[in-house]
């Protein structure tokens, strides 16, 4: 059982947007299974199971696969929808975990609308699915960012309409009460507004985002590993993922992002956490340009090495490739790196320039 007061918890809640339909564990059509209300994790013997069998190949997604950057002067009713998806996929191979993804990926697919646009939303907890989800995104000026109206139970569906009144990098992510539960499992994305004058022509834009995973199972162990709520309350984790599986987007897994010599690349980075904040570094390279917090209004940081990612938050980067060969994206948390999957690649071609690196002076 849990240790926190109810009272207390419920205070809680509600100050990070679960209003009180969440916290009834309801949705306007009715009752939410019960089980959503867990706050400890019954002990899993093995600590891993059998591998299960897998329902889809991958959840990582495509860090290529964004929106196109708008070439518009004027507002406009922008639609999105949003299916919400327990699937059973590797963490790394021989590992198996139930997932739970916005439309199956993670991070979620990034919405990208204009500063002064109108967003119809509609979210959809698909009828396979065993809990209650919703959406929290941080670029909504409404109660619980949205969560209180989107809480939809397995196979209904609820939409909402905002304005995106604010420019800027913003997380989405599940409010329900177990949230912390829900976003270490991948339910989380972002929401990227452009200011009306649009963002500076770059050549290659890019997408990734990080979480920590806790599992029952220890760090490689093969089998199924069940979530384990003591480990995620003592911030400990088993993994810490970028695109949602160890080493996800590296030659060795689904293969790289690339960009040639001279190329300039944007880079959109989600912190889902819930609790960790990343310290996100190019290995190769440096952030030619950052926007804490996503803050695309303000003024960048120039050439910075490391940036601070906190949980619950976005980071925009720009970078250029000066030199051929691979940019290793980390948390410069290394054992995060080194021990839990927490690393990205995307690769530069092109012919060398020695007189910026030299691997071999004569």
């Amino acid at each position: 059982m849990s240790t926190i007061p109810e009272p207390t918890r419920r205070r809680v809640l509600q100050a990070l947007g679960a209003g009180s339909v969440l916290l009834a564990g309801c949705s306007s059509s009715g009752p939410v299974d019960q089980t959503e209300q867990r706050t400890t994790s019954t002990p899993q013997s093995p600590s891993a199971n059998g591998t299960q069998s897998t329902d889809v190949e991958r959840v990582a997604a495509d860090p290529t696969d964004i929106p196109d950057p708008i070439d518009r002067s004027t507002s406009k009713t922008i639609d999105v929808e949003m299916t919400t998806r327990e699937q059973v996929a590797e963490i790394e191979p021989g590992v198996t975990y139930e997932y739970m993804t916005f439309d199956g990926q993670i991070p979620g697919p990034m919405v990208r609308v204009r500063r002064g646009d109108t967003v119809e939303l509609t979210v959809t907890n698909d009828e396979r699915n065993t809990m209650p989800h919703n959406i929290d995104l941080h670029a909504v000026r409404g109660p619980g960012g949205g969560a209180e109206d989107t809480m939809v139970a397995p196979g209904e569906t609820d939409t909402i309409r905002f304005q995106a009144t604010y420019p800027g990098a913003f997380i989405y992510h599940c409010a329900v009460p177990n949230m912390d539960y829900h976003i270490s499992s991948g339910m989380f994305g972002m929401i990227l507004i452009e200011p009306e004058d649009g963002l500076p022509e770059v050549d290659h834009e890019f997408y990734f985002g990080q979480q920590e995973l806790y599992t029952t199972g220890e760090t490689g162990e093969e089998g199924h590993h069940d979530f384990d709520m003591d480990a995620m309350a003592a911030e400990e984790p088993t993994y810490v993922l970028i695109n949602g599986e160890k080493y996800a987007i590296t030659p060795d897994r689904y293969g790289v992002p690339s960009m040639a010599v001279g190329d300039t690349a944007r880079v959109f980075f989600v912190a889902g956490g819930p609790n960790q904040t990343s310290s996100f570094h190019p290995i190769g390279s440096v952030w030619d340009e950052v926007w804490q917090q996503g803050a695309i209004a303000s003024q960048p940081n120039r050439f910075v090495q490391t940036t601070p990612v906190q949980p619950g938050s976005c980071a925009i980067a720009t970078l250029h490739a000066e030199v051929p060969g691979d940019i290793k994206l980390v948390d410069h948390a290394l054992s995060r790196v080194t021990r839990k999957g927490a690393m990205a690649v995307i690769s530069r071609e092109g012919e060398a320039n020695t007189d910026v690196f030299d691997p071999d002076p004569a």
